[in-house]
């Protein structure tokens, strides 16, 4: 059994929580927890012909009062990096952190998950900014935690890539 520690990272409210919830649950909820410290999921997936446990590490959000605990990357595998489309200023937050962890892990795989796409007529996120990004080979996915669109696939991806 392969294992793969997997980081979720943003500042608050940009939907961490519910992604997981809906990816190892296939649930959603409206109601809004804030996570402290880190919790661990668990999620069994087949990537090719190989069976992979992934250890989903739910990081609380990043704000004014609590940074980033650099200790809870150690060992990671991958991280899903998630900004929420309908605050532009949480890509800032998100490019913020992807430099924190550059600088503390080196390059490991990472997907940015630009969130709340069911919400598209309060996107603030600019396309432009995210072109570019897809110019410097970001993968770049836009998910919606609540209709559960792109949520597995971001989760695979992630997955397959920290099996290359």
């Amino acid at each position: 059994m392969i294992k793969k520690k997997i980081c979720m990272l943003g500042i608050f409210a940009v939907g961490k929580t519910s992604l997981v919830q809906r990816f190892v649950k296939s649930i959603f909820s409206e109601k809004y927890l804030t996570t402290v410290g880190v919790k661990i999921d668990k999620k069994t997936l087949n990537v090719g012909n190989q069976v992979v446990d992934l250890m989903l590490w739910d990081l609380h959000g990043e704000d004014e009062f609590q940074k980033l605990q650099i200790s809870y990357l150690r060992g990671a595998s991958g991280y899903l990096l998630v900004a929420d489309g309908t605050r532009a200023s949480t890509l800032d937050g998100a490019l913020r952190l992807k430099e924190t962890v550059d600088k503390a892990l080196g390059k490991i795989p990472f997907l940015l998950l630009v969130n709340k796409v069911d919400l598209l007529d309060e996107w603030e996120v600019d396309e432009g900014r995210l072109a570019r990004l897809l110019e410097e080979d970001w993968t770049i996915l836009k998910t919606s935690a609540k209709s559960g669109q792109g949520v597995e696939e971001a989760f695979l991806a992630l997955a397959t890539k920290t099996m290359e």
